[in-house]
């Protein structure tokens, strides 16, 4: 019997196509939108996890209370130092720190200026490498002490000066040549594949920050707990700064917590933008019914033909909503293969334009399932009241209207 329904449904949309079509353009835009941004969504959501698991277990952030949204080498009120440093290496649990300083500058190459963030890296330990997942493609890692900079791969592949640059080759920051000693791996961001970074004590000397720390990256011990660490941390630099947990002007920021933060704010993102999609999808169930309606008075004469050769009600109610139910799910099946086309698209144009791999586009089957059952059901709702009312004709009057 459920066989026959959707025969008798899939008969009725192939004579009215154009109809059809029409009517299933709100849906198919409306799910190709939604799964679109879920898709790039749990994309970026999945790169982001992969970075910090490249991070490790073992380590997490310390910082001044303005935050990473503060620009980097910003001049601010407060702000880390190495007596901040100094203090962190002695608290029990910690097994190395790798203090990081930023400042804005000039560079040329080739005649070109452009205008970046120098990274100034403690190079007294590898942490600055194991930290980022660094690799390298040419050249060596900096030195202690040396006047040599790293460089990331977009200064090699990305064209940035018109010219690639080389190992050997010189980089002019505000006014000074530095040599390139080393060019990392491209990592699949824009973050990094631009970087620039120096030894920490010859950034001082050339930028004039004697003291300023950024930021702090804090490596545990085997063993210990990192919250446990990072809380003793934060004891010892409260009464160190001589703050409260009131007044505390720093922060310590776990994986965990980072990854929490950022999951929090894409999450209201996507519900923002999905609402805003989910107007069109109002439209394009508006437009089933309106569809379902004018295909019930078209065939008022066939729904009295059917009553009278004994279709029941729920016969008649069935047929119309399996309809009305096949027009949401073709429509977001279209809106499905769409949505995800646009997504690997913006994922091509992110890594070629953008040189980053955060923007990903990803299927998975509960995404993709998600969509086709709630556009059916969307499709079948909104035929539901005319439905109702075809299974509610009189035959009488089914079978003599004109």
């Amino acid at each position: 019997m459920i066989e026959d329904y959707f025969k008798i449904a899939f008969r009725n949309l192939k004579k009215r196509k154009l109809r059809t079509w029409l009517t299933m353009i709100g849906i198919f835009i409306s799910i190709a939108t939604i799964f679109m941004l879920v898709s790039l969504s749990l994309g970026l959501q999945g790169a982001v996890e992969k970075q910090f698991e490249t991070l490790g277990t073992d380590k997490f952030f310390v910082q001044a209370s303005t935050g990473f949204l503060a620009p980097p080498g910003s001049d601010v009120s407060v702000s880390l130092s190495n007596s901040d440093v100094n203090k962190i290496e002695k608290v029990r649990g910690v097994k190395d720190v790798l203090p990081t300083t930023a400042a804005n500058a000039k560079i040329e190459f080739n005649n070109k200026i452009r205008y970046t963030t120098i990274w100034g890296m403690s190079t007294k330990t590898n942490l600055f490498i194991e930290a980022g997942n660094y690799e390298l493609e040419e050249g060596s890692f900096i030195e202690e002490g040396s006047d040599g900079i790293l460089i990331g791969n977009a200064y090699k592949t990305g064209n940035l000066f018109g010219k690639e640059v080389r190992i050997g080759n010189k980089i002019i920051i505000n006014g000074k040549a530095f040599k390139i000693k080393g060019i990392l791996k491209s990592m699949g961001n824009s973050d990094d594949d631009n970087m620039i970074a120096m030894d920490l004590e010859s950034f001082r000397s050339f930028f004039k920050i004697p003291s300023r720390v950024d930021w702090v990256v804090v490596q545990i011990n085997e063993g210990e707990d990192i919250n446990e660490v990072a809380e003793r941390v934060e004891k010892d630099l409260r009464k160190f700064r001589g703050v409260t947990e009131k007044t505390q002007d720093f922060e310590t920021l776990t994986p965990e917590e980072l990854l929490g933060s950022f999951q929090t704010i894409l999450n209201i993102i996507t519900a923002f933008l999905a609402g805003v999609a989910a107007i069109s999808l109002i439209v394009g169930a508006i437009g089933i019914a309106n569809t379902m309606y004018t295909s019930v008075i078209e065939r008022t004469k066939e729904i009295g033909v059917m009553k009278a050769i004994g279709a029941e009600n729920k016969d008649i109610l069935f047929i119309f909503l399996i309809e009305s139910g096949l027009l949401g799910l073709v429509g977001a099946t279209i809106g499905v293969v769409l949505g995800y086309g646009v997504s690997k698209m913006i994922e091509f144009i992110a890594l070629s334009q953008l040189n980053t791999n955060l923007l990903q586009a990803a299927a998975p089957f509960y995404l993709v399932f998600g969509c086709l059952a709630f556009g059916f059901l969307i499709g079948a709702i909104s035929g539901a009241t005319p439905a109702i009312g075809a299974s509610k004709t009189n035959v009488v009057d089914a079978i003599r209207y004109e």
